[in-house]
């Protein structure tokens, strides 16, 4: 499965691009909003993986603009915010993540999260 990783810390991003080959994906990753949308327009993905704050484009934006592109693509997004909830992000239809992944998180709850949002993606045609 091919898994867009999108983080502006690049250490946490690292992690997460790690443990996810490890586990066989393909993973591609971008430091940002901007550098994400292009990698996807240029080789899509299954899933996506958000972070919710970063500096230039914030993830609410780059899920909008992957909405618009795929509105069935599974995205996860991150974040360290406690105040950040399912029921928060629901109020914005725009955002309907699959999954939220509350930073820090661990190994095991990182592909959870992958496994439920692969486990809801559109069939192929």
């Amino acid at each position: 499965m091919r898994i867009l990783v999108i983080d502006d810390n690049d250490s946490v991003r690292r992690a997460m691009v790690v443990t996810l080959t490890r586990e066989g994906h393909e993973v591609l990753e971008a430091n940002g909003g901007a550098a994400a949308l292009k990698l996807w327009e240029e080789r899509g993905a299954d899933v996506v993986l958000t972070d919710l704050r970063m500096g230039g484009m914030d993830g609410a934006t780059v899920v909008r603009h992957l909405r618009a592109l795929s509105p069935t693509l599974p995205v996860v997004v991150m974040s360290g915010d406690s105040g950040v909830t399912a029921a928060n992000l629901a109020r914005d239809p725009s955002l309907k993540p699959i999954g939220i992944l509350m930073k820090p998180f661990k190994r095991e709850e990182l592909l959870a999260a992958v496994a439920g949002a692969a486990a809801k993606r559109a069939p192929e045609t």
